[in-house]
């Protein structure tokens, strides 16, 4: 019972930190070592229950391992805000660790049972919870892990990133059954012959599905032409610094060399018109009045770019509403992304999944005080406005889902902007921030998990790279190169066929995390009745 020690405890809860940053897309790329990840973590856990210690050291252990997986894995965020990536690691650490401790507890008070089933439903609910609220952070949900082998996981289409994180725990959780019997209780190798084999069947099954699934999907014929844009504006430097007209000029000399008499489409980035205008006169601004005329003198249909922009109101309409300097009223700043459309109308669509600490500060509707803490990014700083719900934009035939930058890691929004009839896929981003790292790489690939989810075509178009292709299966067909401008022209098709996970959305996250409320309502009942009434008994 005490073959791992002290300091095997140490390194197993390192070594569990290690593995899962080696799984994660470019971090390593080993992706199916995070089968085996958790692994070490979970004995730890076994033996703290069997030996009845205190529970602060299954915290403890899991603090390491989930501090190593943040750091290891989003270590590029620091390039873009100190503050920002502290934030991050720290908080984010913390919040895995508590819900591991809360799978400990539901273990250690309800049931050895109950306990391996709640880590399913409290870490589901965990990742659900952290699509939805102001601290959000999706960006380290096991089920990202298999974004760069899209032929493992067709069946996204179905449940969402969600499924594959019960995937990875249900394989964890058997492996350290194996592990626990063999170092805890002694037992041979043999004996875990059927336990073995429930291993690899639980990883070769929905295997084998996604692979039949990946070879026989086959995309209808319905293309419409494309042309994306990747201007490549330092967004240290340029992008701030080079007046925005000289911007659009060469977004728009870029466009020109690829615009045929098919083309429906051309695509800038996210804030390619990095002025903040009014949208209430941006006819009145060059920038715009350049491209209205630039469009129209290609006869080009549709042309989306990403745009800084604001709104004045009379009254404070939100949080992020800011009083205005010299008059009465308010001011709101949005990330947005801007449709000129066939009748030369303008379109606006405000980014609704903000990044925390950089777009919104998390919670400062009830101390307001917090957005003086926030990050300056593009020249503003303080909580942005959001549209209320997530929308889809039209013209000329085409209903496509417009996804700024950090929307594209929520499934759940995209679901819903496909209800509405997207039926392409279009990101605009500026991921130079991170500079060349693995995070504008991790960012492109967790667009394919969103192709299968939706089985819609995704067109990326980003300030200095990844733009790409991705077709409805979750493939890179098409991509450009880091910090190279460049532009291309492309044929995707559409699709107007809703998936099961389109459809119902995170139906997984949703009831787990009923099922999670009650099984922590149950073991704190269990234990007030443990610590309080057993005592008074005694």
């Amino acid at each position: 019972m005490n073959s791992i020690t002290r300091t095997h405890r140490y390194l197993f809860s390192v070594l569990s930190g290690i593995l899962l940053v080696l799984s994660f897309p470019y971090t390593g790329s080993l992706t199916f070592l995070v089968f085996i990840a958790l692994i070490p973590l979970l004995l730890i856990e076994a033996q703290v229950s069997q030996q009845n210690y205190r529970s602060s050291k299954v915290f403890i252990h899991a603090l390491i391992t989930f501090f190593i997986y943040n750091i290891g894995a989003t270590w590029w965020v620091w390039n873009a805000s100190a503050m920002g990536a502290t934030m991050a690691f720290v908080l984010n650490s913390i919040f895995m660790a508590l819900v591991f401790l809360m799978f400990h507890y539901t273990k250690k008070f309800v049931g050895k049972k109950e306990g391996y089933l709640s880590l399913f439903f409290y870490w589901i609910a965990f990742e659900f919870i952290h699509y939805h609220w102001e601290l959000s952070w999706p960006w380290l949900h096991f089920g990202n892990v298999f974004s760069i082998t899209p032929w493992s996981v067709q069946w996204y289409s179905y449940t969402g990133v969600l499924g594959g994180t019960f995937w990875v725990i249900l394989v964890n959780l058997l492996g350290a059954r194996i592990a626990e019997n063999l170092l805890l209780k002694k037992e041979t190798w043999r004996i875990q012959t059927p336990l073995i084999w429930s291993f690899f069947i639980i990883i070769l099954i929905p295997l084998l599905g996604s692979v039949i699934s990946y070879m026989s999907y086959a995309e209808k014929n319905d293309a419409v032409e494309v042309v994306v844009v990747q201007p490549n504006f330092d967004p240290y430097n340029e992008k701030f610094d080079v007046p925005v007209i000289e911007q659009i000029k060469s977004i728009c000399a870029l466009a020109d060399s690829k615009i045929t008499p098919e083309t429906s489409i051309v695509v800038a980035p996210e804030t390619a018109v990095s002025e903040a205008f009014f949208e209430e006169y941006a006819l009145q601004t060059l920038s715009i009045d350049y491209l209205l005329n630039w469009k129209q003198n290609n006869q080009l249909p549709l042309l989306l770019t990403g745009a800084s922009t604001a709104r004045f109101f009379e009254t404070k309409n939100s949080r992020a509403s800011r009083p205005l300097r010299d008059g009465p009223g308010f001011i709101e700043y949005y990330n947005t992304s801007l449709l000129i459309d066939d009748q030369q109308e303008l379109n606006f669509v405000h980014k609704s999944l903000l990044v925390p600490g950089v777009e919104i500060m998390p919670f400062s509707e009830y101390l307001p005080f917090l957005e003086e803490l926030s990050i300056e990014n593009g020249g503003t700083s303080g909580s942005l406005g959001i549209e209320k719900e997530p929308q889809v934009m039209s013209g000329t035939g085409l209903t496509f889902a417009p996804l700024i930058c950090y929307e594209s890691v929520c499934g759940g929004l995209l679901a819903e902007q496909c209800r509405k009839g997207a039926e392409i896929v279009f990101v605009i981003t500026n991921d130079g921030w991170w500079g060349d790292t693995p995070g504008y790489k991790q960012h492109m690939s967790f667009s394919r998990l969103r192709a299968i989810e939706s089985r819609r075509s995704v067109v990326r178009s980003a300030n200095t790279g990844i733009s790409c292709i991705i077709n409805q299966r979750g493939d890179v067909v098409h991509q450009t190169k880091w910090w190279v401008e460049d532009a291309f022209n492309v044929k995707v098709n559409k699709n107007t066929e809703t998936t099961f996970y389109s459809t119902y959305g995170d139906v997984m996250g949703r009831s787990f995390s009923f099922v999670s409320v009650l099984l922590l309502l149950l073991t704190l009942v269990r234990y007030f009745k443990k610590r309080f009434f057993n005592s008074t008994v005694k």
